[in-house]
Order: C-alpha cells, then structure tokens, then sequence
C-alpha cells in the first residue's frame, strides 16, 4: 500500500492546541503519518533571509524568515506529547529536522526510526550526513534538484550508512560509498525518494510526474511523490503512476495567516484524497490478465455461438447463408465458423439452434 503522509508542517502556526487539531485530522482522514517540522529559527536563516514570493504572497506580511519561522517553531517539549497523542491514535509521528540540533532531538529524545530530509538540505552534506549516521531509513525529497545532485546527495547517505566513524567524509569518499556494493545495499535497504516541485502552489504544467518514475529507474530505488499542487488530482495520479509513497501538505483553515495554508488541503479534502488513492490501489490490482471474478457470470451473455440462420436440413451443406453468430455465447465458438463451411449437417436444424456438430481433431 501506498504510505500517505499528511503534512502538517507549520501549519499549527506555533500553536500546540492546533498542532493536536493537525493530528487527529490527519487520523480520522486515514492517513498513515502526519509530518512536522522541528526547527530552531536561529540556526535555520540568517538575521537578513528573505521570506520567498510565496510566503510573502500567502501570509500578506514581509517580514524576514527568521521573525516569520520564530512564531511558527514548536518547543522540543511540545513534540513529547504530540507522539503521544500519535501513538493512541496509531498514527505514525514524524518530523523534519532542519538543523542538527533538532535532528539529534528527534532521534536522541523522541526516538523516532523514519526521518524526512527536505528538498532545500538537499545540498546541505553535512546535515544529510548526519542523518545517514543515525541509521535511520530516509525519505529524501528531490524538489529542485537535478540526477547528479540526487546522486550526490545518495554518496553522502550511502557514507554515512557504511563508512567507519574514524574515516573522513570527502567528495571522493561519498562517490567511492555510492559505487560499493555495501553502499547500493544500504541504500536500497533505508532510502525513499521523493519527487517533488518546490512551488507553493506547484502549477500543473511543472509538475513533471514521469520524473518520479525517471528518480526510481535512474536510482533502483523506491520513489513516491510530495504534492504542492492544488486539490487532489496528482497524488491520486502519481499513486496510478506507482507512488510508493504520498506527502500532501493540510491544514484545519485555508484562511488561516501562514505560508503553508493555502496550498494544503482541508480535513475533508484530505479525507477524499486518501479515500481515492486507497480507491487507485484496489483498481490496480495484480497485473494478471484473466477473467475476474465478476465478469464470468457475463461471459455466455455477452459472447456468441454459431447458430442456425434458418432452416437446415440433416445433409445439407454449411454455408455463409445457413450459419449465424448470434448470443448467447453457451453454444459453439465462432472460432469453428470456418471448421463447419461446406461441411454436411448431420441432423436438422430450426431457426436459432445452436449448432452441435462434431470435429475429428
């Protein structure tokens, strides 16, 4: 099945009552995981950071990132109690780590398996390094990002997973642990991709969704999909496409003030959206090409047999002007049509009977 992460993201807007609301949505919509991010503003931007057009579009505010992120972080402490509410729920929790600071929380404190890198750590070796040295499985988001940066981004990984602690990390190191035999298994072994368009909302004519299939052959391994885009259209497509995995960003209130609101989907799209790709995988099915189930009481009904066109009389000779092909199909094939023509009757026959002659194979 494919793994639905609903996104939660910062769309709590600090607010530990609405990060709970977040929570319980995303389980009664169904979804596997609901996501956060774990961040200190501090040691995310700099002072000066710009926000990006679409924060400033979204929030109707300018503002540097760092006073914009600073409202929207969630105290370590809060992250306790949201696992918690997870774990009841049966829910997975999962968090985005920005900065090493959260990334050894998140693991050290929360004990979380599973970790997400974002699209803009990318290129931040350091930080996926870290990641990689924790041992846990990754889910690696490719939002604009080109194959050799992925590459590069999986030598890092594939390091981190095998390389002795005492070995230094290099350029050299991260392509050599790529190539190995015991990097390629690890990889294989923890690591997800995700496609991504790094665009808030992503218009659909950059959404590029055989990438996702381009990551998954270049890479041999899984690749899913991280949805920006408005409604539910893509996800449900990339599931189609054979997502492994799904990241869908919601919210409680569009309207809400946030950079994130008004690209995510509310509890009752959410609801839909896991709803119809629960719906894609059903109708994917095995693969197998045969009859179903439900289609055999349908087969005499709807194929045909050959029959009398009229009367025929014991001896007389098939031709095309005494044979039809008519419904239902319980009676002779069609394919023996030209097995009877010129051959003698060998009794008679009314209008409609199906025809019963019989063949020395």
């Amino acid at each position: 099945m494919t793994l639905i992460i609903a996104e939660a993201g910062v769309n709590h807007n600090g607010d530990i009552g609405l990060a709970h609301k977040l929570v319980d949505a995303a389980y009664q919509a169904g979804a596997d995981v609901v996501k956060f991010q774990t961040f200190k503003a501090k040691h995310l931007v700099t002072a000066d950071a710009k926000q990006a057009d679409y924060q400033v579009a979204n929030t109707q505010q300018q503002e540097s990132q760092l006073d914009m992120l600073s409202r929207l972080e969630l105290s370590f402490e809060a992250h306790f109690a949201l696992k918690q509410q997870c774990e009841q729920r049966g829910i997975e929790f999962l968090s985005t780590a920005f900065d090493s600071e959260s990334l050894a929380f998140l693991v050290n404190d929360l004990g979380l398996k599973r970790l997400k890198l974002p699209s803009g750590e990318l290129t931040n070796a350091p930080l996926i390094l870290e990641h990689a040295r924790t041992g846990c499985d990754l889910i690696v988001s490719t939002g604009m990002a080109t194959l050799a940066e992925v590459e590069a981004a999986l030598g890092v990984i594939a390091f981190g997973y095998t390389a002795e602690i005492q070995v230094s990390p290099s350029v050299a190191a991260f392509k050599q642990a790529y190539r190995s035999e015991q990097g390629q298994a690890a990889l294989r072994e923890k690591v997800t991709l995700l496609h991504c368009t790094t665009e808030y909302p992503a218009p659909l004519a950059e959404i590029n969704l055989r990438a996702m299939d381009t990551l998954s052959k270049q890479f041999q391994l899984p690749a899913g999909y991280s949805d920006h885009s408005e409604g539910i259209t893509v996800p449900i497509a990339a599931v189609a496409r054979g997502a492994s995995m799904i990241e869908k960003h919601f919210t409680l209130d569009k309207t809400m003030s946030g950079p994130d609101h008004k690209a995510s989907l509310n509890p009752e799209e959410l609801s839909q959206m896991v709803a119809a790709i629960r719906g894609v995988e059903l109708a994917l099915g095995s693969g197998e090409k045969a009859p179903q189930a439900s289609e055999m009481k349908n087969m005499t009904v709807a194929r045909k047999s050959l029959v009398a066109n009229g009367t025929i009389a014991k001896g007389e000779m098939f031709s095309v002007h005494n044979i039809a092909i008519k419904r239902p199909g319980s009676g002779m094939s069609p394919y023996r049509y030209w097995d009877l023509i010129g051959k003698a009757a060998r009794c008679d026959y009314h209008e409609g009977d199906f025809i019963s002659e019989s063949f020395n194979e």
